[in-house]
C-alpha cells in the first residue's frame, strides 16, 4: 500500500500541473519552442518544438559575432581596428550606444557592445565593415549558416530587427552557440562581460543567468514582438555543459525562470536525478507559428540578391536630419489598448491584442504606463499611421478596445 505521505505527495503534483495548465494562456508572448543538449555527445535532455521557425531576434548576433571571430582569427581585422560608423549604420533603431556618423569604434568595442547592450548600431558597422554593405553581410551570414548545418535559418541584417522572412529554429541556435564554444574558444569569454562602457556610458549585459544560475557563462539575449523573449544560454557544471534555447517568453523574468528549470533538469538527468518538471511559467503557446520555410538558395550570389531585398525596401537615409524626419513620420503613432487596475491585466491584454493582430504590431513596442495608484494603460508605440489603423481595425474584429494617438516630440 502506498504511504499517506506519497499520497500527499502525489496530490500535490496532481495540482502543480494543474496549476501550470491553467497558465498556459498567458505564458507566451510569440511562438514557443525551447530546446536543452549536452553539447559534447549531443544528447537532448529537453526538447518543444526545437524544428519550429522562429524569429530569432537579437540572437541573430550570435552569428553576427561568429562571422567577426573568424576574421579576427584570419588575420583579416584586429581587436584594436578601428571601424567607421555610416549614417545608415546610426540611424538604426534602438538599441544603440550612441555612435555618430563618422564616428570610429574599435572591433572590440563593436564585440562587447553586442554582447552587453545587443546594440544595432554597432552591429551594423561590423557587417558594412566585413560585408562592404549589410545586404553583403546577410549573404555572408546564410553562406555560413549552410556550412555549420543550420539549415532552418535565413538572415537578412546583422542585428535581428524585425524581418518577417528572418527565421530559425531552435535546433540552428543551439548549433550556432556550439560553433562560437568550440571554434573559437578565445573569443567565447566575452559572452560573459559584465558591463561595457562606452562614450561616458556603462551598458550592463541582458544575460540575467550570468548573475543568478550557477555554472552559466554567455550567451545571448533577443526580443521582438513577434517572437517574444529569446534566449541561448549555456553552462558547465561537474565537466557537462549545456546549451539551452528558449523562445516566447511573455517577460524576460520568465522567459529566465524557465530557462534556469530546464537547465535544472537538463543536469538532473546527466546525473541519474528524476527531473523536477517546473514548467509552469511556459508552455506551449497558442500563436500561431504563420512562418515560412526559407526559399532554397543554393549560391552565395543567389542569396547576396536574396538578402538585397531587404534594403531595398528600406533605403538607408541620406542625412541624419532626414533620418529623424523620417522616424518621426513612421514610428510616431501610438495604440492603446485599455486601462485596468493592476499591471497584470494590462499584460494579458497586450498579450491578447498582439496574437490579434501580429503583422500590423510587429514592429511596435508593448507599454503599459501607469496613471495614480490603480490605474494601468496599456499600450504600443512606435508604429506608422498605416500599422496603427490596420492594428485597431484587427482588434475591432475579435472586439478589443483600440483607440489611436499621436506621440508627442
Amino acid at each position: 500500500m502506498l504511504s499517506h505521505r506519497r499520497i500527499r505527495h502525489g496530490f500535490a503534483l496532481a495540482l502543480v500541473l494543474i496549476v501550470s495548465a491553467l497558465l498556459v494562456g498567458n505564458a507566451t508572448a510569440g511562438p514557443y519552442s525551447a530546446l536543452v543538449v549536452e553539447v559534447e555527445s549531443e544528447r537532448v535532455l529537453f526538447s518543444q518544438n526545437a524544428e519550429e521557425l522562429r524569429h530569432p531576434a537579437s540572437l541573430t548576433k550570435m552569428m553576427t559575432l561568429y562571422l567577426t571571430f573568424e576574421a579576427l582569427a584570419r588575420k583579416q581585422i584586429s581587436l584594436d581596428d578601428r571601424l567607421v560608423a555610416s549614417r545608415y549604420a546610426v540611424s538604426r533603431p534602438p538599441s544603440r550606444i550612441g555612435l555618430r556618423a563618422g564616428e570610429t569604434i574599435a572591433v572590440e568595442e563593436a564585440i562587447l557592445a553586442l554582447v552587453t547592450q545587443s546594440a544595432n548600431d554597432a552591429a551594423t558597422v561590423l557587417a558594412e565593415s566585413l560585408g562592404g554593405s549589410e545586404p553583403g553581410f546577410a549573404a555572408m551570414m546564410n553562406a555560413k549558416a549552410r556550412q555549420l548545418g543550420m539549415n532552418n535559418s535565413v538572415f537578412y541584417n546583422a542585428s535581428g530587427l524585425p524581418n518577417p522572412d528572418q527565421v530559425t529554429t531552435a535546433w540552428d541556435m543551439f548549433r550556432l552557440g556550439k560553433a562560437l564554444l568550440k571554434d573559437f574558444p578565445e573569443y567565447y569569454p566575452y559572452f560573459s562581460t559584465d558591463h561595457f562602457n562606452f562614450g561616458g556610458s556603462s551598458f550592463h549585459n541582458h544575460n540575467h543567468l550570468l548573475k543568478n544560475y550557477p555554472g552559466a557563462d554567455g550567451i545571448k539575449t533577443g526580443f521582438v514582438n513577434a517572437s517574444g523573449f529569446n534566449l541561448v544560454a549555456s553552462a558547465k557544471r561537474n565537466g557537462s555543459r549545456l546549451i539551452g534555447v528558449v523562445f516566447g517568453g511573455s517577460t524576460h523574468s520568465r522567459r529566465d525562470a524557465h530557462m534556469r528549470d530546464i537547465l535544472d533538469d537538463g543536469f538532473d538527468r546527466l546525473e541519474g536525478r528524476e527531473p523536477v518538471q517546473r514548467y509552469a511559467l511556459m508552455q506551449p503557446s497558442d500563436v500561431p507559428t504563420l512562418l515560412r520555410r526559407p526559399p532554397n538558395v543554393t549560391d552565395e550570389q543567389d542569396m547576396l540578391r536574396y538578402a538585397r531585398r531587404t534594403q531595398a525596401r528600406s533605403p538607408a537615409p541620406k542625412n541624419s536630419q532626414e533620418a529623424n524626419q523620417s522616424k518621426q513620420a513612421s514610428s510616431s503613432w501610438h495604440v492603446r489598448v485599455g486601462q485596468f487596475k493592476n499591471e497584470k491585466q494590462a499584460e494579458q491584454r497586450l498579450s491578447q491584442a498582439m496574437k490579434a493582430a501580429p503583422t500590423a504590431l510587429r514592429h511596435s513596442k508593448a507599454a503599459i504606463s501607469r496613471h495614480g495608484k490603480t490605474s494601468y494603460v496599456a499600450y504600443f508605440k512606435g508604429l506608422d499611421r498605416n500599422d496603427a489603423a490596420q492594428a485597431c481595425k484587427q482588434l475591432g474584429r475579435k472586439r478589443i478596445q483600440c483607440s489611436l494617438a499621436v506621440a508627442s516630440n
